[in-house]
Protein backbone atom coordinates (compact mmCIF):
# COMPACT_ATOMS: atom_id res chain seq x y z
CA UNK A 1 0.00 0.00 0.00
CA UNK A 2 1.73 3.39 -1.17
CA UNK A 3 2.43 6.18 1.98
CA UNK A 4 -0.42 8.75 2.09
CA UNK A 5 1.05 12.28 1.22
CA UNK A 6 -1.57 14.46 0.90
CA UNK A 7 -3.30 15.87 3.81
CA UNK A 8 -6.52 17.93 3.93
CA UNK A 9 -6.49 20.15 7.48
CA UNK A 10 -8.24 22.28 9.27
CA UNK A 11 -6.60 24.52 11.34
CA UNK A 12 -6.45 27.88 13.57
CA UNK A 13 -3.77 30.01 13.09
CA UNK A 14 -1.54 31.27 16.16
CA UNK A 15 0.75 33.99 17.21
CA UNK A 16 4.37 32.80 18.61
CA UNK A 17 4.58 34.46 21.56
CA UNK A 18 8.27 35.69 20.62
CA UNK A 19 9.21 39.15 18.78
CA UNK A 20 9.60 37.91 15.82
CA UNK A 21 6.03 38.27 15.01
CA UNK A 22 6.14 34.42 13.54
CA UNK A 23 2.69 32.59 12.67
CA UNK A 24 1.49 29.06 12.43
CA UNK A 25 -0.78 26.34 11.77
CA UNK A 26 -0.56 23.47 14.07
CA UNK A 27 -1.27 19.85 12.19
CA UNK A 28 -3.40 18.01 14.27
CA UNK A 29 -1.83 15.06 16.31
CA UNK A 30 -4.20 12.63 14.33
CA UNK A 31 -2.07 13.64 10.75
CA UNK A 32 1.30 14.24 12.56
CA UNK A 33 1.36 11.10 13.77
CA UNK A 34 1.24 9.46 10.81
CA UNK A 35 3.23 11.94 8.56
CA UNK A 36 6.16 10.83 11.63
CA UNK A 37 5.72 7.32 10.96
CA UNK A 38 5.60 7.47 7.53
CA UNK A 39 8.45 10.81 6.96
CA UNK A 40 10.34 10.49 9.78
CA UNK A 41 13.55 8.80 8.13
CA UNK A 42 13.34 11.54 5.47
CA UNK A 43 13.68 14.37 7.69
CA UNK A 44 15.84 17.17 7.27
CA UNK A 45 17.82 19.31 9.56
CA UNK A 46 15.73 20.08 13.01
CA UNK A 47 13.36 17.15 11.85
CA UNK A 48 11.75 19.58 9.00
CA UNK A 49 9.88 17.99 6.09
CA UNK A 50 9.69 19.34 2.72
CA UNK A 51 5.80 20.47 1.72
CA UNK A 52 3.33 21.90 -1.20
CA UNK A 53 0.55 23.66 0.45
CA UNK A 54 -2.27 24.88 -1.04
CA UNK A 55 -4.40 27.47 1.18
CA UNK A 56 -7.12 29.40 -0.89
CA UNK A 57 -5.68 30.45 -3.94
CA UNK A 58 -2.28 30.33 -2.70
CA UNK A 59 0.07 27.27 -3.40
CA UNK A 60 3.81 27.44 -2.11
CA UNK A 61 6.83 25.44 -1.08
CA UNK A 62 7.96 25.24 2.56
CA UNK A 63 8.37 23.04 5.45
CA UNK A 64 7.23 21.67 8.17
CA UNK A 65 8.69 21.10 11.90
CA UNK A 66 8.25 18.84 14.71
CA UNK A 67 6.91 20.71 17.81
CA UNK A 68 8.30 18.06 20.62
CA UNK A 69 6.02 19.65 23.18
CA UNK A 70 2.99 18.44 21.88
CA UNK A 71 3.73 15.68 19.51
CA UNK A 72 2.36 17.91 16.38
CA UNK A 73 4.40 19.53 13.16
CA UNK A 74 3.94 23.24 12.53
CA UNK A 75 3.37 24.79 9.61
CA UNK A 76 5.32 28.49 9.27
CA UNK A 77 2.10 30.78 7.59
CA UNK A 78 4.13 33.70 5.75
CA UNK A 79 2.67 37.21 5.66
CA UNK A 80 2.44 37.54 2.27
CA UNK A 81 -0.03 34.19 2.02
CA UNK A 82 -2.05 36.18 5.39
CA UNK A 83 -2.22 39.19 3.81
CA UNK A 84 -3.22 37.73 0.05
CA UNK A 85 -5.79 35.47 2.00
CA UNK A 86 -7.01 38.20 4.41
CA UNK A 87 -5.89 35.70 7.34
CA UNK A 88 -5.56 36.78 10.57
CA UNK A 89 -4.31 35.24 13.81
CA UNK A 90 -6.86 33.14 15.36
CA UNK A 91 -8.87 33.21 12.44
CA UNK A 92 -9.59 28.98 11.55
CA UNK A 93 -8.46 27.79 8.05
CA UNK A 94 -8.57 24.94 5.38
CA UNK A 95 -5.43 23.73 3.59
CA UNK A 96 -4.09 21.01 2.10
CA UNK A 97 -0.38 19.65 2.39
CA UNK A 98 1.60 17.14 0.22
CA UNK A 99 4.75 16.12 1.67
CA UNK A 100 7.57 16.17 -0.60
CA UNK A 101 9.99 14.11 0.81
Amino acid sequence: MKAKTQYKIRSKVWLYPGMAGWHFLTIPKKHSEEIKETFAKKARGWGSLPVEVKLGKMVWKTSIFPDKKSGTYLLPLKAEVRRREGIDHEDTVDYSISIKA
